[in-house]
């Protein structure tokens, strides 16, 4: 039986560029949504799980502090980072928690408040996600790094820069619908052919500015139960059907795959294996869209088309709304913005309410009845595909 778990209440804050408050208010956002969908308080939660990436935070330990400040002490909260990637990571830890029996009821609370630290500070702090003796003393940072995978694939696969522009542009298609987006603005194919476009920028040949996400601040909140509890909470339920998680070395010197993710596709095959079912049965997806070749490589790595035919996907608007594997109807993070250890949290979000229906001006047509998340840490480090189901 695969309904062992579900989630039953999920919070999200606007994402924004410079939150007022403290990091206790921002997660206080989500949490409170959270609560209110799920028609709990804070004494029917029995453990915690915070989600951030700490070396953005001017707080240290922050997962006490939050949990002082929503109300969730003396139970136990567990702090847990796996950067980008790290809510995904709490809801898989929270399901085993409530798997092995020693909890029923376990909120999963996802923060990041950026603008704590100067875009300088922010980059160098990025660049020591990589190897710090080895990688990082060699100046690399994010849009570095996805710009080799891009010119890799490019290179072996045929793939254009208008390729990758089309995907911004369905990002913004979606993101103008999403009230909880930071950039909310239509992005056309002919704002990145012009030089004097902020798009067409050039930020790591061959990536632009359009075909980067932006930091933000936010929250997110995912609420998980144990079968009996979940039944007695909601009368829609939003079952875990398949976990996968895998890693990669933080070297790329020690990876042997540059057009796509290895994580993603491992993750992927522990996911579905779990779930019992194929890319083929998946209705809706969210995938980690930091940049736009990392949606590409995204439909490949978890069988959504063979590899190099990404870009026909794409140009065909197969993965818009309508098309044959929605993806990102949410704008992604190229338009919500990327509070990183929010991020994973708001994803499965986006795809608990596209189950349920309820995901408004952004609802995919047909009742899609299975989704799948797709979260990844760094880059390529860490790897999380959640498959939802009703």
């Amino acid at each position: 039986m695969r309904e062992k778990v579900a989630i039953v209440g999920v919070g999200q804050s606007a994402f924004v560029r410079n939150y007022p408050g403290s990091i206790k208010e921002l997660a206080f956002e989500a949490f409170r949504e959270a609560l209110q969908d799920a028609g709990l308080s804070a004494k029917d939660i029995d453990a915690s799980i915070i989600c951030s990436a700490p070396e953005y935070d001017k707080q240290r330990s922050p997962a006490g502090v939050i949990a002082e400040y929503l109300g969730l002490t003396p139970k136990p909260t567990f702090y847990l980072e796996s950067i980008c990637s790290s809510s995904s990571m709490g809801v898989r830890v929270a399901y085993s928690l409530i798997e092995s029996g020693l909890h029923k009821i376990v909120a999963v609370i996802g923060f990041q408040k950026m603008s704590e630290i100067s875009s300088a500070e922010s980059q160098e702090r990025m660049g020591r996600g990589a190897d710090i003796q080895w990688e990082s003393p060699f100046g690399t940072m994010m849009p570095a790094y996805y710009a080799m995978y891009a010119k890799a694939y490019m290179e072996k696969y045929g793939l254009t820069l208008d390729d990758l522009a089309l995907v911004r542009v369905k990002s913004a298609t979606y993101g103008q619908l999403n009230d909880r987006a930071v950039y909310r603005k239509p992005v056309t194919l002919e704002m990145f052919k012009d030089p004097e476009n902020l798009m067409s920028r050039p930020v790591a040949t061959p990536l632009r500015v359009g075909d980067c996400c932006a930091n933000a601040d936010g929250s997110s909140c995912v609420i998980l139960a144990k079968r009996e509890e979940a039944k007695a909470i909601t009368d829609k339920p939003v079952w875990i059907l398949g976990l996968g998680a895998a890693s990669e070395p933080v070297n790329l010197t020690g990876r042997d795959l540059f057009t796509g993710l290895s994580v993603a596709i491992r993750a992927a095959e522990e996911a579905y294996k779990m779930a019992g079912v194929g890319p083929k049965d998946i209705k809706v997806a969210e995938v980690h869209d930091c940049f736009t070749i990392a949606e590409l490589m995204a439909y490949e790595n978890l069988g959504f088309c063979k590899p190099g035919e990404a870009k026909e996907l794409i140009r065909n608007k197969e993965t818009y709304k309508e098309g044959r594997i929605p993806v990102n109807v949410d704008g992604g993070l190229l338009s919500k913005g990327h509070p990183i250890g929010a991020t994973g949290g708001s994803q499965i979000r986006t795809i608990v309410l596209q189950l349920r229906g309820e995901a408004g001006p952004m609802q995919v047509p047909g009742e899609p009845d299975i989704g799948l998340v797709h979260n990844i840490g760094g880059v390529g480090l860490y790897g999380n595909v959640t498959i939802l189901g009703r």
